[in-house]
């Protein structure tokens, strides 16, 4: 048994797929020199492709970003292509096919292995990230060699749970084509891209475990409890029934509070809610639809950009824009500008290693860096904005000039469209995350100069705790408990209220049924979450009134220590509403 922290909550019974492996071709035995030369053709020519689409990449960054960033995927071009004579990872690949008479997948497999052996050993830090390079020059001919090479191809239709150091926000796209059913991670907090992604999914996972990647093989039998944070590998068929039982229990609840989804969101006492969903593109604003949600709360503009092939213009971000919003519930979505930095990274933005990525270049500091990335991504939001009931949000604000500074630049926007004659949005509502405790602090100020406000509960829990929330050492102090987080929400809420100003909370925060009655009593009324947890809110908020809502804020802005608010809550809400309490995680 791993124990580890319960990251998403539900339980999955299935194969092990290990995301870190790159898969060969199955083959009988050693090729025959017939095969070896059609083998090495094979790999000549998806060493072709992946250069030419390496070109087209080369073309669009220097075009959209900047020429220094196109510099990124020209040195990866470098790994693979010379007029003269073949570059060092291709003759290696070449040599290796031959010599041990294998298939491509399997020889490039090789020679990344030896490539990460040898930088392991490096000290230069400059040196050692150019693994990276290797290791995205070698994902990009994997891709081309055959269809057997990609997770869509390789595993069957059988259910899977995925198995990795960690989860990229860049590997959104497995989650299209494998029938996922649970993730185990080493890396990644309760409020991490690996936790946000699987919950949006309604897939259980656990993260914080430490050398799961190394014990685990592709075919494992793998046990996933999301409620209490353990994984079981290989186990014997009485614990394997008992977990099967668990899980179709856990199913069997979900289901029917989803059939919840065409009624109001509404307290116990009558009041209106609104419950929105956190969506990263049109599939998750369609789910968002199927669940209840009213609309879109938070859409995470930033995953169109990690999983497009070089960096998407006006045109490609506005068809993109217009589908979520067309799909989105009552057509209406919060659109975020990028995002990127942290924990989410493009290999054209920010390459260079940062000591403290959280709290450096990322966000709306990168976006202001790259001015002409930034006003195509506005223009893209302002003219989708004609397609429903938009409202455009700035993400990790810190200080009043930037919030001005950024409304100077709508404006400039507005009048370029307006000039050229291009149909827009000439009134979408401007909004700011608090997510930096500098701009929390400051809210009554910042209130002065937009139309709505955006609690980001993930950051600002990480940056109110110093706390990283993707490092397991120190993810029990990210979670949703501590005394601070508490009265500090209470001053942003309050001061939202007091100006009649709305006020959401998009973190996971918002889904966490134990967070719901404090916050619904400090005068909370507006949510977005994973669309999978809007059925389990909207049936708890049935169970909650106003007035026992109220002293649940009470009781908890009185507790000094988070040990004693999780428990009152957990006690209160097991009290409310049972079955809802069973759908979340234990911790």
């Amino acid at each position: 048994m791993h124990k580890g922290v319960p990251i998403s909550p539900g339980v999955a019974v299935a194969r092990a797929y290990r995301l870190d492996e790159i898969p060969s071709q199955a083959n009988s035995g050693p090729l025959d020199d017939a095969a070896l030369s059609a083998e090495v053709f094979r790999f000549q020519q998806a060493c072709k492709a992946a250069s030419d689409e390496l070109e087209k990449v080369i073309e669009r960054v220097q075009q959209e970003i900047g020429s220094d960033e196109a510099d990124i995927f020209r040195a990866h071009r470098q790994l693979i292509r010379d007029s003269n004579r073949d570059p060092v990872l291709v003759a290696k690949v070449k040599t290796t096919i031959r010599q041990k008479r294998t298939d491509a997948s399997s020889a490039l497999r090789l020679a990344l292995e030896e490539y990460t052996a040898l930088f392991a050993h490096l000290e230069d830090p400059y040196l050692r990230e150019r693994l990276a390079d290797i290791k995205d020059v070698v994902g990009r001919i994997q891709a081309h060699l055959s269809a057997e090479a990609h997770p869509c191809g390789e595993v069957r239709n059988e259910p899977v749970v995925l198995v990795a150091p960690e989860i990229l926000p860049s590997q959104a796209v497995m989650f299209e084509c494998l029938p996922v059913v649970g993730i185990a991670t080493e890396a990644g907090g309760a409020t991490g891209h690996a936790a946000i992604l699987a919950r949006s999914l309604g897939i259980p996972a656990v993260s914080g475990l430490t050398g799961i990647s190394a014990e685990v093989h592709t075919g494992d039998l793998v046990i996933v409890d999301g409620r209490e944070g353990v994984v079981l590998l290989n186990p014997g068929p009485e614990v394997e029934a008992a977990y099967h039982k668990l899980r179709r229990e856990y199913v069997d609840l979900r289901d029917r509070l989803i059939e919840n989804a065409d009624h109001p969101a509404l307290s116990a006492d009558g009041l209106k809610l609104e419950l929105f969903a956190n969506v990263n593109g049109p599939a998750d604003a369609v789910t968002a639809a199927k669940a209840g949600a009213g609309g879109v709360g938070l859409y995470r503009t930033e995953y169109l950009f990690l999983t497009h092939p070089s960096v998407p213009n006006e045109e490609e971000q506005l068809a993109t824009y217009k589908q979520v919003i067309e799909t989105s519930p009552n057509q209406t979505v919060t659109i975020r500008t990028l995002d990127l930095g942290g924990d989410k990274h493009v290999p054209y933005l920010g390459t260079g290693a940062e000591a403290n990525p959280f709290m450096g270049w990322r966000s709306i500091r990168l976006s202001a860096a790259y001015p002409e990335l930034f006003r195509t991504q506005l223009r893209a939001i302002l003219r989708a904005g004609l397609h429903g009931n938009v409202h455009l949000l700035f993400p990790m604000i810190s200080t009043l000039e930037e919030v001005r500074e950024l409304k100077n630049v709508v404006a400039e926007i507005r009048q370029e469209l307006a000039r050229a004659n291009i149909p827009h949005a000439a009134n979408t509502p401007i909004g700011i995350m608090i997510e930096v405790p500098a701009a929390a602090l400051c809210i009554d100020q910042l209130l002065d100069e937009v139309d709505f406000v955006s609690i980001g509960s993930n950051d600002l829990i990480q940056y109110v705790m110093a706390a990283d929330r993707d490092n397991p050492k120190v993810a029990h102090l990210c979670e949703p408990f501590a005394p601070a987080i508490y009265r500090l929400l209470r001053h942003i809420i309050t001061a939202c209220v007091a100006r009649n100003k709305p006020v959401t909370l998009c973190g996971e925060m918002a889904a966490r049924p134990r967070c719901f009655p404090p916050l619904f009593g400090m005068g909370l009324r507006s949510f977005s979450m994973s669309p999978a947890l809007v059925p389990s809110i909207k049936a708890l908020a049935k169970c909650v009134d106003s007035k026992h809502a109220r002293e649940s804020a009470e009781a908890v802005l009185k507790m000094r220590t988070s040990n004693e608010i999780r428990e009152y809550l957990s006690d209160r809400v097991q009290k409310l509403c049972p079955n809802v309490a069973f759908l979340d995680t234990t911790q």
